[in-house]
């Protein structure tokens, strides 16, 4: 039976338990399936954004075509003013006031945007990082730390590149672990199997959860643990009277003969007194 079996299979004789183990074995299995429920819908909305990223795609094709018509309607309308400004000018002359006309357009869009873009950098809240950084730096080393390591040096172009290469190796690392525990884990489930396990596990801990409310019942849990209590309690007076009444047996056999004498002396004793106050 595989992990998944093993969720998926509920005996029946754990929904016939009314003592408080019930509780308790119910608590555990919702433990223990929750996370797995949770990631295999982690993994179920990991296939789906796949196949909307793959949809995606087609809109993608299909915006790239309307915005190659878009411009070649741009150019159409360009070739009609060069046509429309040639009828009273030469045709050369009406391509270029058309052509200057477009590039004192882009000029100033270009320069609007470019000080937009200028007045936006750095697009890091600078002042706000270096206070994290000084913040972080103060709880770490209190005043030991230097407040000049927040400005750092600018890179040189083999450290750029020492640093990137570095960069790549710990990303390389790191898909190759995902890889490793990808592979631990086994072949990958497809979308029908992770449906069905979702639902499979879902009515599972439907019914969990009716058994936690069944059980968490205080009156019941209440009997339970008194019952328990009184067991215990039973048990522990039943044992200290079988030991007490196991010592004084055992210690009447070992000393049955000097108990022995020490009776009849008694006895002797109290007939003599008797006898001497008779006389």
């Amino acid at each position: 039976m595989t992990d998944v079996q093993k969720d998926l299979h509920v005996p029946a004789e754990e929904h016939q338990k009314v003592d408080g183990s019930a509780l308790v074995d119910a608590v555990k299995t919702a433990i223990r399936l929750v996370p797995r429920q949770v990631n295999d819908e982690i993994a179920l909305a990991k296939l789906e954004l796949e196949h909307k990223k793959a949809r995606v795609g087609g809109v993608v094709v299909y915006a790239t075509l309307a915005l190659v018509f878009l411009a070649l309607f741009v150019t159409a309308l360009v070739v009609a003013a060069i046509a429309g400004l040639g009828t009273i000018l030469p045709l050369w002359l009406s391509a270029l006031i058309v052509c200057a006309a477009m590039l004192v357009i882009i000029g100033i869009t270009s320069l609007i945007a470019y000080k937009k873009v200028k007045s936006l950098l750095p697009l890091m809240p600078e002042h706000a990082w270096r206070g994290v950084r000084y913040d972080v730096g103060i709880l770490k080393e209190g005043r030991d730390f230097d407040p000049a390591t927040l400005d750092a040096e600018p890179l040189t172009r083999g450290q750029k590149k020492a640093a990137k290469a570095e960069a790549e190796a710990a990303r390389a690392k790191a898909d190759a672990e995902r890889a490793a525990k990808e592979a631990e884990h086994g072949p990958k489930a497809t979308e029908n199997e992770l449906i069905a396990r979702t639902t499979a596990r879902r009515e599972h801990l439907l019914a969990l959860r009716g058994e936690l409310v069944a059980e968490a019942d205080v009156k019941k849990q209440a009997t339970y643990f008194m019952d328990t209590a009184r067991s215990k309690a039973m048990d522990t007076v039943n044992k200290a009277a079988s030991g007490v009444v196991g010592q004084v047996a055992t210690t009447v056999k070992e000393r049955w003969k000097p108990l022995a004498t020490l009776a009849v002396s008694a006895t002797a004793c109290v007939l003599l007194l008797r006898k001497l106050i008779k006389r």
